[in-house]
């Protein structure tokens, strides 16, 4: 209920979101449009999500969507920002046991982030980490401690001179990236994994929406590492990171020029939709 200075907020040092990684949280954008105002890019979905998030690990949660998209657009008015990135996180109380919160807590931040994985094509190397058994884990929740597993995947693809990892699932089919979704070209159709063992996310859906919009045709299948080679193209997606495309898997490199594939395309109208600038309507050659 109140808006304070980042340097100035405080926590409790036995927050059990502190010591158990027990916390929710969204990434988010905003933009300044091409008419100079201030958007939050699907704003409703994210909080729908973050609500949903909570429900999923017995977070209490008292608020509504309305009230925190309007308090997120004064944070944004209070930072003097339009192209921001956005952190609503709930957090529990002091409680150094695993007994049920009786109340959760709220904080919402914004600062200046570029594209989280730049603007040049990637260099993805295969995880030797799994993306996480949705049998232990509720994997449809965006939970802080789930994300232990992404910064130890990240990291190990950074100190390898990757620029970022490739997760596969429990079964050795590929799931998702440590922040992005991703899609592959194979013949002029696009491919994804399913929603089994991934977050459902919001950008991939905005993917969804652009392809059909393209008549694009884009199929959910399980594959491996070994036909995710033999893709034209692949791009990964996500909030933070936009879409960006990849040069390489594992050194393998992918033989379609970004700029002539269906990701750039995708890339192209995914910066102009979050704008509100209109799409432009490319020629279609596969």
């Amino acid at each position: 209920g109140q808006f304070v200075k980042a340097a100035e907020a405080k926590t409790d040092f036995y927050s059990q979101s502190l010591h158990y990684g027990y916390s929710v949280f969204e990434g988010i954008r905003s933009y300044r449009t091409a008419a100079g105002d201030t958007k939050i890019f699907r704003a409703t979905d994210h909080f729908e999500r973050l609500k949903n998030s909570a429900a999923a690990i017995n977070m209490p949660y008292q608020w509504t969507t309305t009230e925190l998209v309007e308090a997120t657009y004064e944070v944004l008015r209070l930072n003097n920002l339009q192209d921001a990135y956005i952190r609503p996180v709930v957090y529990a109380p002091a409680n150094m046991s695993f007994a049920p919160n009786k109340e959760s807590h709220i904080f919402i931040a914004v600062w200046e982030m570029a594209p989280f994985l730049g603007e040049k094509l990637l260099r993805v190397m295969t995880s030797s980490f799994q993306r996480p058994n949705p049998g232990a884990y509720k994997i449809h929740a965006k939970a802080t401690g789930h994300y232990v597993n992404s910064v130890i995947a990240s990291q190990e693809a950074k100190a390898k001179g990757y620029d970022e990892a490739l997760l596969l699932d429990m079964h050795g089919y590929v799931a998702e990236g440590p922040g992005a979704y991703l899609f592959f070209e194979k013949e002029g159709n696009l491919y994804t994994p399913p929603p089994v063992n991934i977050l459902p996310g919001i950008t991939r859906a905005t993917v969804f929406e652009l392809c059909r919009h393209f008549e694009i045709p884009v199929e959910e299948k399980l594959f491996t590492i070994e036909e995710l080679k033999t893709a034209d193209a692949v791009f990964y997606c996500g909030t933070a990171a936009e879409v960006i495309g990849w040069e390489s898997l594992d050194d393998h490199p992918f033989n379609k020029n970004w700029n002539d594939s269906l990701g750039a395309i995708i890339q192209k109208a995914y910066k102009n939709l979050v704008i509100d600038k209109p799409i432009e309507e490319p020629s279609l050659q596969h």
